[in-house]
């Protein structure tokens, strides 16, 4: 029995999170759990976003599944998302989006994997008010990273019989900093000769995806780029509700929906918590539990298919409760 942390966030974190251990206990996954309440609440009565026992669960259990976390507005705030990568060197960013049958879309056929370099770019925060009127803002790309990203993507093409791996840059622009990513890129391309290569310049690749998504099978990237095209990915599939997300370190790893924490619905019981179950699925995967995620795989797509209980998000007007014990039922119904 493995013990994972679990961070239930802020927002419509608490609900989701709750909905998706009811069905990571169905399943009888074989897990157990250290919860904790993090965000703005405990913000609000101590000052910090992320208690101390906390971290240090993580740090032991070296498994996180995390729902949303609002960062406070105002200076002096770092993301809990950013801060977390940084400090357990969560370098790996993957985030598959896949067409569900269920879920009409203009592209019934994607299946896009992003990774996204997590621990640098402008993401490292470096930023210096020159004056009134100038900030600079630092971008880092370092070898080691771009390496280590890299060849994270060409692995992952080759465990999972993948086709093409493509790397997305602004070195057209950007000459030294990308220009070394694609580099490295190449460089490391040559080892796989078994798996196509190619890159794309951002704004062309914004413009492919939107037209031919099918085209594309895997993106490798720096963090900014990563980050706002995996957003893109998710639009092609139905939305961010349906993007599951791992945080890849060689020590620890994260588990988390993309999205944010919807303060506008939260209380309502109608968060869709579908990409936190799916990101729990990618747990159980990064835990050898295969047979489990694909059981929840399986349920999940008999509910969508049913359409009889969905969320408002999927066109339905279930709760997340009810869409949960769906789930559930279709889970018991399975056995």
């Amino acid at each position: 029995m493995k013990t994972i942390t679990v961070f239930k966030g802020d927002g419509i974190g608490p609900e989701i999170t709750d909905a998706v251990l009811d069905i990571l206990k169905a399943s009888k996954a074989p897990l157990d759990y250290e919860i904790f309440q993090v965000g703005l609440p405990l913000y609000e009565e101590c000052g910090e976003l992320v208690s101390p026992e906390a971290f240090a669960s993580f740090e032991k259990n070296k498994i996180l599944l995390k729902s949303p976390i609002t960062t406070p507005v105002g200076s002096g705030f770092r993301s809990i998302n950013v801060l977390l990568r940084k400090k357990y060197d969560l370098y790996a960013n993957v985030r598959p989006a896949k067409s569900n049958p269920a879920i009409q879309t203009p592209f019934p056929n994607v299946n896009i994997v992003t990774f996204r370099e997590n621990t640098e770019d402008l993401y490292v925060g470096v930023e210096k008010q020159i004056d009134e009127n100038t900030v600079h803002a630092t971008k880092i790309i370092t070898r080691q990273a771009s390496e280590r990203i890299i060849r994270r993507a060409f692995e992952y093409a080759k465990a999972n019989n993948r086709r093409r791996v493509t790397c997305v840059h602004k070195a057209n622009i950007l000459k030294m900093s990308d220009g070394l990513f694609l580099s490295i890129f190449n460089d490391i391309a040559k080892e796989y000769p078994e798996i196509d290569s190619d890159d794309r310049i951002v704004d062309n690749m914004c413009m492919q995806l939107v037209q031919y998504p099918q085209a594309y099978d895997i993106l490798v990237m720096p963090n900014l780029y990563g980050d706002i095209l995996s957003d893109l990915t998710s639009g092609l599939i139905g939305g961010l509700g349906l993007l599951p997300s791992a945080n890849i370190g060689s020590e620890y790893a994260m588990f988390e929906a993309v999205h944010g924490s919807a303060p506008d619905i939260a209380g309502k019981h109608i968060a869709n918590p579908t990409a936190l179950l799916w990101s729990a699925c990618m747990m159980l995967e990064h835990l050898n539990e295969q047979a489990c995620a694909q059981r929840i795989r399986e349920a999940v797509d008999t509910v969508l298919l049913q359409g009889e209980t969905l969320t408002p998000d999927l066109g339905g007007q279930a709760t997340t409760q009810e869409y949960c014990q769906a789930v559930i039922d279709a889970l018991e119904t399975a056995e």
